[in-house]
């Protein structure tokens, strides 16, 4: 398989070059950038595959460089932020960040976020390639992993590519209650159940444009698709 290429943007030099030893220590390519309008143009002139993305950046945020990166192609962002705010997570999220850390985090945490954002990107390329991949229906609601496209009473809804993969795993199984951790697999790929608070946003995120009523909540267990709000 071909190196991947990180893009690492934070203005703390000493966490961006920390950060950014660690990707390559496990074998990626890394790029730094330190600066909102240097990281818009290092991701438009280069092949990135990832972004590690601090939000309080010189120049411009974190939430504009993403909504910038994500207009030009879709790219797997993991947003560092300093606070553990909802409202700030969600904004996040809103304008096309897969995932969060909030500092001080850990960079085997940095690195194993990364690789299940990559390995999420490969598999839903592969899952939208194949040849069975019928449309899905709920309702009024329709998922069509194929063309990655989701209508609500025939209107189409822009989802980022994490929230339509969410809803793509409820819509395999409506009414079927998945769990947090079984999202967490299904989803992101990860094996350990440390993340329940980033499905508990992305779900949040994903009701906002399809219906609060069509994602049930079983409390203490996770999240049902059902037919209409």
């Amino acid at each position: 398989m071909a190196q991947r290429t990180v893009l690492v943007v934070e203005d703390d030099r000493v966490i961006n070059d920390a950060v950014t030893e660690r990707l390559r220590a496990e074998g990626y390519a890394v790029i730094q950038a330190f600066d909102g309008p240097t990281a818009v143009d290092t991701c438009a002139g280069s092949s990135v595959d990832a972004v590690v993305l601090d939000v309080m950046l010189p120049g411009f945020d974190g939430h504009e460089v993403c909504r910038r990166i994500q207009a030009q192609r879709p790219v797997p962002v993991l947003m560092l932020t300093a606070r553990d705010d909802e409202a700030d997570i969600l904004v996040g999220l809103g304008v096309g960040a897969d995932d969060y850390l909030t500092k001080p985090f850990r960079m085997r945490e940095v690195v194993a976020r990364v690789a299940a954002l990559l390995r999420r990107v490969e598999r839903a390329a592969a899952l939208a390639a194949a040849p069975d991949r019928a449309p899905l229906t709920c309702g009024d609601l329709t998922v069509d992993p194929g063309r990655r496209l989701t209508t609500v009473a025939g209107r189409e809804v822009h989802l980022t590519p994490t929230e339509f993969d969410v809803l793509v795993c409820l819509a395999r199984d409506p009414g079927q209650v998945f769990t947090r951790e079984r999202l967490l697999a299904e989803v992101w790929d990860w094996a350990d159940a440390s993340g329940t608070r980033t499905v508990d946003s992305h779900v949040k995120a994903l009701r906002a444009k399809v219906g609060a009523g069509r994602v049930r909540t079983v409390h203490g267990v996770g999240y049902a698709l059902e037919p209409g709000p």
